[in-house]
């Protein structure tokens, strides 16, 4: 084990621990538990706001699964890759200020509040959280694969041992601080992860003797890697434009990155977050994926794609610096864990168990509950992560496209399209899902484009459809949302 590695980590896991414990004591203070626990009151600043946006969105996919895929697919994956700079900017244009009107109408604290209170159906809030629970689970044991691996590539552990080892670190101030612990420790590591890309692409540069160097090697193993198209031309032009639906667009539609739009504290903040999380972005994902690129003509060789990133950058920068970089996947990973595990504990105790099973429960037992079942539903990802995948960003991605699939359009025409009603919204979420599965299973690329398009174009003719079609079903309890949602 080579402890100048892994010394640097250690100490950064540390101080993010002792940070997200000292955010708990606001959790702990709070008059409202959920409002705080789960949203951390809505008082993000616009540094905060973008930095909780990049790092739940910038996961384990971005910094060892997508840097894995480049280093064996070359270019075109960068290419693939950058189509996700516009994240935070169209979440935060689509959604916004109108999202966040609404919400704090409504007293919205997740994204299913908002879509309970907007389609008054107990079927659209149990399928919602339903296709929460299920994709989410996925979403999250790619992030746990990827902080085991990270560990084990860095201090040579078993898989199992340093799977444990990611888990606790996590878990503890994640139940016990809740969103505003979330938040503040992902502002420390948006910083480390925007440092770390910049100083591993130098370190790979340099090592690899400069671009035009690097790029001759690369056509010397395969003229494909420096392609828009890959090896084999396997990434087609439709493909490519295609993946901006499910890594761009439709990214308004996960509901980890929606609830952040209903969380800043003022326009100001929103304004400051479209700029600062657009810069972040488009550094982290050229960066990291064009260092999964250059990798390949500084180490040829290595077999499992996950461990690029920990194996260059121990190769090609001083052994503590390497330590501090490989902070950053590591910090990624953290954050988007805490994402996910909020957003799966929250649908449980907040959507069903408040709504439906006791909806007066008091304010010590849905506190207990919530952090019990933060600790449950992690567990259970732990042990889904013990047998992982080859490349864990093919269980995100497709994870992505369920959530996006089942709710962009009870979202966004939600807010902007006064008669879409509960039978379009359910039979969006249905379409889509369903849709995404087969389509995902049996055709994984129709007429050479990405799986996720199809069902995104089904779902909403299957919102417009289903709304038009029953518009005189419930005219007066219509007519009362429209009232609730759209009165000045």
């Amino acid at each position: 084990m080579n402890w100048s590695v892994v010394i640097p980590m250690i100490l950064f896991i540390i101080v993010v621990f002792l940070v997200g414990i000292y955010a708990s004591k606001a959790t702990q203070r709070s008059d409202d538990f959920l409002q705080e626990y789960f949203l951390g009151s809505r008082q993000l600043g616009g540094f905060i706001l973008a930095m909780t946006m990049v790092t739940t969105y910038g996961s384990a996919s971005s910094f060892i699964g997508g840097p894995g895929v480049a280093y064996t697919v070359g270019l075109s994956w960068v290419l693939l890759a950058m189509s996700q700079v516009v994240t935070g900017y169209i979440v935060l244009t689509v959604l916004g200020k109108k999202f966040a009107i609404m919400a704090r109408k409504i007293k919205a604290v997740t994204l299913i509040d908002f879509l309970r209170e907007r389609y008054q159906s107990k079927w659209v809030v149990i399928l919602s959280a339903l296709s929460i629970i299920i994709f989410l689970f996925s979403s999250m044991a790619a992030q746990w694969v990827g902080g085991g691996r990270l560990i084990q590539s860095v201090t040579g552990l078993p898989y199992l041992s340093a799977l444990f080892i990611f888990a606790i670190s996590v878990l503890v101030y994640v139940i016990i601080g809740g969103f505003r612990a979330v938040a503040i420790t992902d502002a420390i590591q948006g910083i480390v992860m925007f440092a770390g890309t910049l100083i591993i692409l130098i370190g790979t540069i340099i090592a690899g003797g400069g671009v035009d160097n690097i790029i001759s090697d690369l056509k010397a193993i395969d003229p494909g890697l420096i392609t828009p198209y890959g090896p084999d031309h396997q990434f087609s032009a439709a493909y490519i434009s295609s993946f901006w639906i499910l890594v761009g667009v439709g990214v308004v539609g996960l509901p980890q990155v929606a609830v952040r739009a209903m969380s800043y504290k003022d326009s100001k903040a929103m304004h400051r977050a479209l700029i600062i999380g657009t810069i972040v972005v488009g550094v982290v994902m050229l960066g990291m994926h064009l260092s999964g690129v250059f990798a390949r003509a500084v180490m040829p060789d290595i077999k499992v794609g996950d461990k690029v990133m920990p194996l260059l950058a121990i190769k090609v920068l001083p052994a503590w610096v390497a330590g501090v970089v490989l902070s950053a996947p590591m910090a990624a990973i953290m954050s988007t864990v805490n994402a996910l595990l909020l957003l799966v504990s929250s649908s449980i105790i907040k959507d069903v168990y408040l709504n439906y099973i006791k909806q007066n429960a008091s304010h010590q037992r849905v506190k207990r509950l919530s952090m019990g079942i933060t600790g449950i539903v992690g567990v259970l990802v732990l042990i889904m992560a013990i047998k992982p995948p080859d490349l864990l960003i093919w269980l995100n991605l497709f994870a992505f496209g369920g959530l996006e699939a089942a709710f962009i359009w009870p979202v966004v025409m939600g807010l902007y399209w006064k008669r879409g009603n509960a039978y379009g919204a359910l039979t969006s979420i249905i379409v889509g899902v369903v849709s995404y599965i087969c389509f995902s299973t049996f055709i994984p690329s129709p007429f050479g484009m990405h799986a996720i398009v199809m069902p995104v174009i089904l779902s909403f003719f299957g919102y417009v459809a289903g709304s038009l079609l029953t518009k005189d079903v419930d005219v007066f309890q219509q007519n009362k949302i429209i009232s609730k949602f759209w009165s000045v």
